[in-house]
């Protein structure tokens, strides 16, 4: 699996304008997934930017089902580790989260920025 590259905002519309960005680069919506500390944030974020958010094709079955017991700090921190970061990266990525960050996760950016 291709580590993902991950963007940090302060603010709903640097994300949408960023995800738009990549998308006019070639990046395929299903490789852009939205992640906030509130759920319902980062599901009117990925309707607003028209991008994906972290669900069960991407954390399979058992990660989902674990989640409803976890709490929100632990829920994140599995999202991003099924999304390929290291255990290490998603804790302080959880703490920028605490903080209000907004989080892009990128899949096949790689492919835009080596591009000719």
């Amino acid at each position: 699996m291709v580590k993902p590259i991950v963007h940090e905002f302060n603010s709903q519309q640097e994300l949408i304008a960023a995800a738009s960005d990549l998308k006019a680069k070639g990046i395929h919506e299903d490789n852009l997934y939205v992640l906030s500390h509130e759920k319902d944030d980062t599901r009117d974020l990925a309707d607003n930017a028209d991008i994906s958010t972290i669900g069960l094709k991407e954390e399979g079955l058992g990660t989902a089902l674990s989640n409803v017991f976890e709490s929100r700090g632990d829920e994140l921190r599995k999202k991003m580790t099924e999304m390929g970061l290291s255990d290490v990266e998603a804790d302080q990525y959880e703490k920028r989260l605490d903080m209000g960050k907004i989080l892009l996760i990128v899949k096949d950016e790689d492919k835009v920025t080596n591009m000719p």
